[in-house]
């Protein structure tokens, strides 16, 4: 890649990522007329098309499908090598993306993200949900589109990525106040056949445990809302529309009960600070995952000294 410039390879993937010149324009702060040229000097030089251009989104070439993880692997080596310089230097610049899901039980995060603007003010943090939840987040951190996530089941791409966990608890039954379990303290999985279940998309972490809890204790339920984060569902749920099982993190407004039987080991949501294995993460990225480590850490030690 000698001659190549890297703003034009930052030009590309924003462009591979967004799959439209002008939201990667946007992302970049730049105006679109740069992204166009600076990707068309690309293609010259490399003598290849990148990327089918149509009115309305482009999609990646077979070329382009070969550069991608190539040119994102340089960018973040010239990220390293500019934090090694502002480390020396005093200083720690530079732009952390970070995916989270819908809900950050224990977390702080907006704390966090003071903390990190208030000590570092030129470092930029963009911060960004995915709709598939987890595995959405695991998939574009292991593909580089993002730097740091928060986290509970990763999927597929687990293995591909360095986790921290911040949080680990156990989930609970959660019914309306005329529900006929409601005055029990326990339940087995066996007793919801009959139940619908309001729950999380595909995808979620929460979601994924609950499956596989009733997998493990040969049981099926129905779903019949989904939802995106924990107070949503405890709302369909207080209207009696449904039963749901969330993680004993998150507040409960309603009855709830512990799960026995067959399939309730199954039930541990945690939630984990993750990066890519193959990539180092940055001197900002790493300064911001140690700060959400330490909220994580303050509320584990006030749930201790509130619990009897």
């Amino acid at each position: 890649m000698i001659g190549l410039e890297l703003r034009q390879l930052e030009y590309f993937v924003a462009v591979a990522e967004e799959r439209n010149f002008t939201r990667a324009a946007a992302r970049l702060h730049v105006v679109q007329s740069a992204v166009s040229a600076g990707l068309k000097t690309l293609e010259r030089q490399l003598q290849a098309e990148l990327v089918h251009r149509t009115s309305r989104e482009v999609s990646l070439t077979e070329a382009g499908h070969v550069l991608l993880p190539r040119a994102r692997d340089t960018l973040a080596a010239a990220r390293a090598a500019i934090d090694a310089v502002d480390e020396v230097q005093g200083g720690i610049q530079g732009e952390v993306r970070v995916g989270v899901t819908s809900s950050l039980p224990d977390i702080d995060l907006p704390a966090a993200l003071a903390r990190m603007h208030a000590d570092h003010p030129r470092v930029r943090v963009r911060l960004s949900h995915r709709p598939g939840g987890s595995r959405d987040l695991a998939d574009d951190l292991a593909a580089g589109r993002l730097d740091l996530a928060l986290l509970s089941e990763p999927g597929p791409a687990g293995h591909r990525l360095r986790l921290t966990p911040l949080v680990s608890v156990g989930m609970h039954l959660v019914v309306a106040p005329a529900h006929p379990l409601a005055g029990r303290g326990a339940a087995a999985l066996a007793e919801l056949s009959d139940d619908v279940f309001i729950d999380f998309p595909i995808g979620y972490g929460s979601r994924s445990i609950v499956d596989r809890a009733f997998i493990a204790a040969g049981q099926s339920r129905r779903i019949s809302i989904e939802v995106t984060n924990a107070e949503a569902a405890t709302a369909y749920v207080r209207e009696g529309l449904g039963v749901t099982i969330l993680p004993d993190a998150y507040n409960h407004p309603g009855p709830t009960l512990r799960i026995i039987g067959p399939g309730s080991d199954n039930l541990t949501w945690s939630l984990s600070l993750a990066t890519a294995r193959n990539r180092h993460p940055g001197a900002a990225t790493d300064m911001l995952a140690a700060m959400v480590e330490e909220t994580a850490h303050r509320s584990r030690a006030r749930r201790q000294r509130a619990t009897p």
